[in-house]
């Protein structure tokens, strides 16, 4: 991206949202509607900030390894029950 400005394909002061995203190595992945984070932490621990900025984020406190069929089917139950906003009120 930074480049393309460099070179003029680019001007800094018009960039818009789809146009940053589509510099991402995940441009061409849907961002993700649900992040299951494991071991008890609460936090994103910087990992994909940008595609997660609308995602429902769902905790346990379940290690990856003891990760189950059962708790992976808790986290979409409580998926399907959200409200999804998308940012608004």
């Amino acid at each position: 991206m930074i480049q393309d400005v460099q070179v003029g394909k680019l001007n800094p002061d018009e960039l818009s949202e789809t146009q940053i995203s589509s510099y991402m190595l995940t441009a061409d992945l849907p961002d993700p509607d649900l992040l299951i984070r494991t071991s008890g932490e609460l936090r994103l621990s910087n990992f994909l900030l940008w595609q997660l900025a609308y995602s429902e984020l769902w905790f346990t406190d379940a290690y990856w390894p003891e990760f189950t069929e059962d708790l992976f089917y808790q986290a979409i139950a409580e998926y399907q029950r959200r409200g999804r906003r998308y940012g608004g009120v």
